[in-house]
């Protein structure tokens, strides 16, 4: 489960998004959807470029992947 693996994960994407602070990672706690939803209001950008990026950071860090396509929570791999 990602709630094991959590902080794995909390710091690459903080790495990634600077904005979201601890506490909204810990709220987002391994949920994608609600990943696309902070970036989009953190940052100001559409859903559909906040889902973009999420799948471009999935692309580049395969490795760090926690989530699958056919499900929105996160899992560790």
């Amino acid at each position: 489960m990602v709630e094991d693996n959590w902080e794995h994960f909390h710091d690459k994407v903080r790495g990634r998004w600077s904005k979201l602070t601890s506490d909204r990672l810990r709220t987002i706690a391994g949920n994608r959807a609600q990943l696309v939803s902070k970036i989009q209001e953190v940052y100001g950008i559409s859903e559909q470029l906040a889902e973009r990026q999420v799948q471009e950071f999935e692309l580049r860090n395969y490795d760090y992947r926690p989530w699958t396509s056919s499900c929105s929570k996160w899992r560790s791999v």
